[in-house]
């Protein structure tokens, strides 16, 4: 069975993409739901951050998401650390979760740091969701509620879109204008073994 990542930047569009596979029966696994909920649960996760950052990171047992995204915001060094705490443990339930999986050609893990955290390394494919910076900072800005600046520096902590286009094995145009489903199908065709 073949895994596949679907990656791209902020406001991309990744979500879509996996909503239309899922619609196709290909299994989905969100990296990103998954990382929330180990942040939450995971006694080693909550032990490694925070050795870095205070206890006050768990006030009453649960995480302070306000103090975590202040943390991380702009700063690579704790984003850094963040990743290196969680990402391994998202890459074992990936792992397990597959072995569940045996009704299907291939399977995605939807992630939005495939390969700044080299979980590349782990899949036989990465699909990249494009799609020009504006619409995507338009898309983020109605769906967050959030001014263009901050939605902008977010863009400036990931890899660019020519990092992730180079680096993706297929990639995919979400701009609006280009038919998205057709790519996918197409997609779906050569992964399922039917081209």
């Amino acid at each position: 069975m073949k895994k596949v990542g679907v990656t791209g930047g902020i406001g991309s569009g990744k979500s879509l993409v996996c909503k239309i596979f899922r619609c196709l029966n290909v299994p989905v696994f969100s990296a990103d739901d998954e990382a929330k909920v180990l942040l939450e649960t995971d006694p080693e996760i909550r032990l490694a951050l925070t050795g870095f950052f205070g206890e006050e990171l768990y006030l009453s047992g649960k995480l302070n998401k306000q103090m975590l995204a202040g943390l991380i915001f702009n700063d690579r060094k704790n984003i850094d650390i963040v990743n290196k705490a969680v990402h391994p443990a998202v890459l074992e339930r990936f792992t397990e979760w597959v072995n569940f999986q045996t009704k299907s050609a291939y399977v995605i893990m939807e992630a939005a740091i495939i390969f700044e955290t080299g979980t590349d390394r782990f899949l036989d494919k990465v699909i990249n969701i494009t799609a020009p910076e504006a619409i995507r900072i338009e898309r983020v800005c109605k769906r967050d509620g959030v001014s263009k600046e901050k939605v902008i520096e977010r863009i400036n902590n990931q890899l660019t879109e020519k990092e992730r286009k180079e680096k993706a094995n297929i990639n995919l145009v979400n701009d609006g204008r280009v038919m998205l489903l057709p790519q996918i199908l197409e997609v779906h065709k050569l992964l399922s073994g039917n081209v």
